[in-house]
């Protein structure tokens, strides 16, 4: 699978793995199952979208946010496993941040889902549980895990 031509296709690109931020491996895995460490909108060092959503971001920012953090997702499983090695995207668990009133995640973690179906069509198909957080690691907006079964 060329993913590159498939994000080319989104005007993305697939940013460099990031490092762990603690004592842990960024993808763990089990037998046939890849567990991906959560993954937020992080480039390069820089955490992008920070804030709570409907106080200091919209919606549309989460759904780039999102798509940010699906991105990183496809880094690290492509630095260490391979994205051709992937049967299919199983689960993805979504972390936000909101203000009492805003009400909108599922249309912000589509940004991650939309992501991933794109790139792998049916095998991206998967479920999903969204939750809404009091705080992320450095006021980041989202973060996502995804679970991966492989070939």
């Amino acid at each position: 699978m060329n993913i590159e031509k498939k994000l080319k296709e989104l005007d993305l690109e697939l940013p460099t793995p990031s490092k762990p931020g603690g004592s842990y491996t960024p993808v763990n895995v089990r037998g046939k199952i890849a567990y991906v460490a959560i993954q937020f909108p992080i480039v390069n060092s820089e955490l992008l979208y920070r804030g709570r959503f409907g106080e200091d971001l919209n919606t549309e920012d989460g759904y780039k946010a999102m798509q940010q953090a699906a991105l990183n997702v496809i880094s690290q499983i492509n630095d260490k496993v391979g994205f051709d090695n992937i049967e299919g995207l199983n689960h993805m668990d979504a972390y936000y941040q909101s203000g009492e009133n805003w009400n909108e995640a599922p249309r912000v973690v589509d940004g991650a889902s939309d992501l991933f179906l794109h790139i792998l069509g049916k095998r991206g198909t998967h479920s999903r549980a969204i939750f809404g957080v009091h705080k992320l690691y450095g006021n980041l907006s989202v973060g996502i895990t995804c679970h991966f079964t492989l070939k």
